[in-house]
């Protein structure tokens, strides 16, 4: 979340920056610092109440020690009273902060200053575009049609054994989908990613840490009986490793990377945006987290936009990245390129990987710190893009790749599948 300090010191600059979401922050901003006013007022009460009770019960000592017994009891009446005030004065701290955590939690991040103004995804900006569209022979289908064709992915029995949104991957399919988690994970760990297993479900503190709570509640699969939530993504888990942390700047930058199932309730329109893999409740995905240095994040920001590049020129893919503009950049994220793969079949581009900055938003929720050459704690920044997400690049790869004999496999995959062509 925002720092309350850099918002009492640039209030118009979050207001302004808050207006490039079309996020209307000036009553909330004002009610922020407002709430925060009131919390410090209350601090220096308590401070200055606890100081006074100190100094008394230190006084008390000595007059008990030079046998002025009477005093002591005298002044024992008055550190009763300063207790009871220092109770009362640290239980509406407590209100108060949380009260101000609570408003904290309902401001987005506010967008570099290089992020475009925008309402939707179609006030993204292109930025860059590679690869040749292929040209596919008259009987080409999409990848739902070529799924049934070579009976390697069953939505149908996906839907009777879960519902919609829930594919089973079968044969070739099934293995081309492992080679691909394998091929991410191996080229995320030779670009220096440490690769861990995480847990599948999170705690509530965890959601909040990375900020999809409680912005995203309603598209998060809840379990109320244990409070865990299924993770929409490895990020959740991969960067609270990294909470209430504090780091050796030495230690910095670290970098890791996880392959999770991935499960979101979101809701999607109905038609060919839904088709087959294009929006799942399920799926899976490889994930690459970064903890960096302040003056460092957007050096390792390019960084990693050239690492998904290097996948997708590998995979021989068309594709191209997209600048989200602020009504389409993620809440907690500072700043976002989108990569997308072209569709031959479907003509249109899918969303395969997206790639944030959230400069200080999560560490301050985190607590993610480190101390900086002169001694002193700071907030790290946070970094996470997909490296890739699987479902929309296998539907890249099988329309893209297919040909009248069968479905042919990218070189940099065979050795992980052990086969060149579905058919």
């Amino acid at each position: 979340m925002l720092q309350v300090p850099f918002i009492r010191d640039n209030k118009e600059t979050v207001i302004n920056g808050l207006a490039k979401r079309h996020f209307d922050a000036k009553a909330l901003v004002e009610e922020v610092i407002s709430i925060d006013e009131e919390r410090r007022a209350l601090q220096t009460k308590l401070d200055n109440t606890l100081a006074e009770s100190n100094a008394i019960s230190k006084e008390i000592g000595n007059l008990y020690k030079s046998g002025k017994a009477a005093e002591a009891n005298q002044l024992k009446e008055k550190t009763s009273i300063l207790k009871e005030a220092s109770k009362t004065l640290s239980e509406d701290l407590s209100t108060t902060e949380t009260k101000l955590e609570n408003l904290l939690y309902q401001l987005p991040n506010v967008p570099h200053e290089s992020v475009p103004s925008g309402k939707s995804e179609a006030e993204n900006e292109e930025i860059f575009a590679e690869g040749s569209i292929p040209k596919l022979f008259d009987a080409a289908q999409p990848h739902w049609e070529l799924a049934k064709k070579y009976d390697i992915i069953d939505f149908e029995l996906g839907n009777k054994i879960s519902g919609a949104g829930f594919p089973v991957y079968k044969g070739k399919g099934a293995r081309l989908q492992r080679a691909l988690i394998a091929y991410f994970l191996d080229k995320n760990t030779a670009a220096g990613y440490t690769e861990y297993q995480l847990p599948h479900l999170v705690n509530e503190a965890s959601c909040y840490g990375t900020g999809q709570l409680p912005d995203k509640e309603g598209q998060m699969y809840h379990d109320s009986i244990d409070d865990l939530y299924l993770i929409p993504t490895a990020e959740v888990p991969g960067t609270n490793v990294f909470r209430d942390v504090l780091l050796n700047e030495s230690e910095l930058p670290i970098g890791i990377t996880g392959y999770t199932p991935c499960f979101r309730r979101e809701a999607g329109s109905y038609g060919a945006d839904v088709r087959g893999l294009n929006r799942l409740h399920q799926f899976d995905k490889v994930e690459i987290i970064r903890v960096e240095h302040p003056d460092n994040s957007y050096k390792a920001f390019n960084g990693m936009i050239e690492h998904v590049k290097d996948i997708l020129r590998e995979l021989k893919l068309p594709f191209r990245i997209l600048k989200l503009c602020g009504g389409d950049t993620g809440f907690p994220a500072a700043m976002t390129y989108d990569f997308e793969v072209f569709s031959t079949a479907q003509d249109r581009w899918l969303e395969i990987s997206s790639v944030s900055n959230f400069e200080t938003y999560q560490a301050n929720r985190l607590k993610l710190r480190f101390k900086n050459a002169d001694g002193k704690n700071e907030l790290a920044h946070t970094l996470n893009g997909s490296s890739l997400a699987l479902p929309r690049v296998l539907a890249g790869i099988l329309e893209n790749y297919q040909t009248e004999k069968g479905i042919e496999v990218p070189e940099a995959l065979i050795p992980y599948t052990g086969f060149p062509i579905i058919n």
